[in-house]
Parts: structure tokens; sequence; C-alpha cells
């Protein structure tokens, strides 16, 4: 008899509620002993984040074929610039429609309870190795450069040998999220919601962050909505065909909460929408790995609330820096569980948030719970992606030949 795993939302719900109830009636030495844990705790996803961000991001680029040339560079060009407009959507909708239940009064009953601080026993002095921006900009050094050589006859052997080390780097790190830090996350989670029960927050958090996500949901689908009607008018064929056929891999991720899992079925979807063989298998996998207009849509909206709920200043000029290198530094991170959260907490000072404490803390909680529909989101605009590069493939030389119809003439 094979044991039934509980799944991770469920586990993070279950912390939550947990969390609440505990420190509702814990004295102050129990949530002390909360706070120790929570410091820890986020000293190490600190520590790992940095190394996180070598690891996936100069794999995932690493990975990209540079004799693809144009091919590459469209694909790049649509998964990003949909996730900048996913991230501008997002600020706009919740910059319009937050203030009708975030307010003065909310705000005022939110700050008035910080008065009960509680501190740690003790602390541990864990610094990461490495800056986040030294990270990331090793990472494209690293990342382009083993493409390169890749992409060189004289030098392929050794960007290949490069590409291993930062592919096994990269299994490494997974392993350490999957080991370490995810099975960590719900008593995190338990220990922050715990703090935030006994200084009184919790309940008017939650009251307003329950509207917050029925909107991300109702966003998730309007943007793709709009993608596959942009792949709609390109290709001249009503939206409701290609949305139709996706459906299969939207349930998929929902279930999975995995991108890299969702990628045959994905590419299935493709092909019944009429995309041609060498353009679904290589953008598929590809915008699986750099296509997140559903975890910026949620990070965007998470971080405009939190902004708002605490008087702080929200302005474009503040969420535009943050949602541009989100778009970068989250590249690869689907890969991981949690990634694209994961690799949103350091850039969080960028919008003067602190990248640990009760707020990151909360930020992760409330990503991690509605993930699978922010993949499901991912995935959905990875096909709408595939459809346009399908269908002006012939203006840039890309792949003319239908490989589809080639490969049936050889079979008959």
């Amino acid at each position: 008899m094979k044991k039934r795993k509980i799944g991770l939302v469920p586990k993070l719900v279950l912390g939550i509620l947990l969390g609440i109830i505990v420190g509702s009636f814990a004295p102050t030495g129990i949530i002390k002993i909360f706070m120790t844990f929570t410091s820890f705790v986020s000293a190490y996803i600190s520590f790992i984040i940095p190394l996180m961000i070598i690891a996936f991001v100069t794999a995932g680029i690493g990975e990209l074929k540079s004799g693809a040339g144009k091919l590459l560079g469209l694909t790049l060009s649509l998964a990003y610039g949909f996730t900048l407009i996913s991230g501008t959507f997002s600020y706009t909708i919740s910059r319009l429609v937050f203030p009708l239940f975030i307010n003065g009064t909310t705000t005022e009953m939110v700050g008035n309870t910080h008065t009960a601080v509680v501190e740690p026993f003790f602390s541990i002095p864990l610094s990461p190795m490495v800056e986040v921006t030294g990270a990331l900009v090793f990472s494209f050094i690293m990342g382009l450069g083993i493409s390169a050589l890749r992409g060189q006859e004289r030098s392929h052997k050794i960007g290949e040998m490069m590409s291993d080390f930062f592919t096994g780097f990269q299994g490494i790190i997974h392993m350490v999220l999957s080991k370490t830090i995810i099975p960590l996350l719900p008593y995190y989670i338990a220990a922050t919601f715990a703090y935030m029960s006994y200084t009184g927050d919790v309940w008017r958090i939650l009251s307003i962050f329950w509207r917050v996500y029925l909107l991300i949901f109702a966003m998730h689908f309007m943007i793709i909505l709009f993608q596959f009607s942009i792949a709609g008018v390109i290709t001249k064929q009503r939206p409701w065909k290609f949305l139709r056929n996706q459906l299969p891999a939207w349930l998929t991720a929902v279930g999975t909460q995995s991108s890299a899992t969702t990628i045959p079925v994905s590419v299935e979807a493709a092909k019944n929408n009429g995309v041609s063989k060498s353009i679904r298998e290589f953008v598929v996998p590809l915008g699986a790995t750099i296509h997140l207009s559903g975890s910026m849509i949620s990070l965007t909206a998470f971080s405009t609330a939190i902004l708002m709920m605490n008087q702080m200043d929200f302005s474009f000029k503040i969420i535009l820096p943050f949602i541009a290198v989100l778009g970068i530094s989250m590249v690869a991170a689907p890969g991981a569980p949690g990634g694209a959260v994961m690799s949103a907490l350091p850039f969080l000072p960028l919008i003067g948030i602190s990248s640990e404490g009760a707020l990151a803390s909360l930020m992760i909680a409330l990503y991690l719970t509605q993930d699978s529909f922010g993949t499901a989101c991912n995935v959905s605009g990875d096909n709408a992606i595939a459809i346009i590069v399908d269908r002006v493939k012939g203006r840039f030389g890309i792949f003319e030949e239908d490989e589809d119809q080639i490969e049936e003439a050889e079979l008959v």
C-alpha cells in the first residue's frame, strides 16, 4: 500500500491555520521560539537565493541554442514582452481596484497592531556568499558565454563542459530547495502566522487578501484571453479554438503545479492548434523556462497590495524596475518548486519591502497557495507564443518547411 502524500498547498494551508490558532493563545516565550526559528530560516533562504540565481539563470541561458538565431530572438522577445505587459497590466488593475477595499481605515487598523514586537532569543550570522546583483550579472556573463562557446566549432567541447558543470550545480540547488527549503516552508509560514496572530494582524490581512486572490484569478484569465486573441488576429482564426485545445494543458498545470511536467501536454495542444513540429518542439519547452506572465501578475498584485496596506510608495516608477528585473531574474525559476517567488525575494527592497521578515514570508505564503493557477497561466501563454512564432516564421526565414508534412511523406 502506497502512502498518500500531502501536497505542498494543503500543508501551507494547514500551517496557516495552525499558526493562527497557536498564536491566538501562545505565551510570549513560545512566540520568541517561533521568531528564533523564522530568523534562522530567513537567513538560510537569503544565503541560498544568490546560489539559486547563479545555478538556474546560468544553466537556463547556457542551454539556449545560439544557432537558432532569429527564432530564439523572436521567442525571447515575445516571452519577455508578454511578461512585462502582464506585470504592467496587473499593476494598473491593482491600482484601480485595490483602493476600493484597501483604504486609510484599513491601513490604520493594520498599522495599529505593530506595537507588540517580539525579538528572537538569538540569531545566527549567516550572510550570502555573493550579493544578488552580482549573482545576476555573473549568471548572464557565464550563461551567454557558455551559449556562445557551444555554438563555436573550436570551443564546443569547452562550452559543453561548462554547461554540464552548471547543469550539475543546478541539480544540486534544486535538491537543496526540494529537500530543505520547501519542506521547511509550512513550518516557517506557520511560525510567521502565529506571530501575526499574536500581534493581531492576521485577520485584518486575510480580510483583504481573499479579495486580492479573486482579482488575481480574474487577471490570469484575462491575460490568457489577450494572448490568444493576439494569436488569433495574426493567424486570422478565432481564439476560442486555441483556448479549447489549451484546456487539457491548463488543467494539467493546475493539477501538477509544474510547467516542466505540463510540457508534453502543451506540445500536443500546440499540435492541435496547427503549430508545426519544429516550432512547437522548440518554443514550448523554451517558453516553460522564460515566459512567466502568470507569475508576474501574482507577484505584482501581492506586492502592490502589501505596499498599499503599509502606506508605502506604490507609484509606477517604483514598480516598473521591479517588474523589469523580475522578468529576467525568474528565468528558469519554474524549474524549482516555488522558484518564482524565491527569485523575487532579493528584489523586494527595490520597492521598499524587506527580503526577510513577516512581509517576505507573507509574500511566500500568498504566492505558493495560488502557484498552480499562475503556472497554468504561464504554460497557456507558451502556446500563444508558439502560434505567433509559427505564423511569422516565414518572414524571418525560419524553418520554412513544414516538418509534419515531411515526416508524413517519409512514412508513406
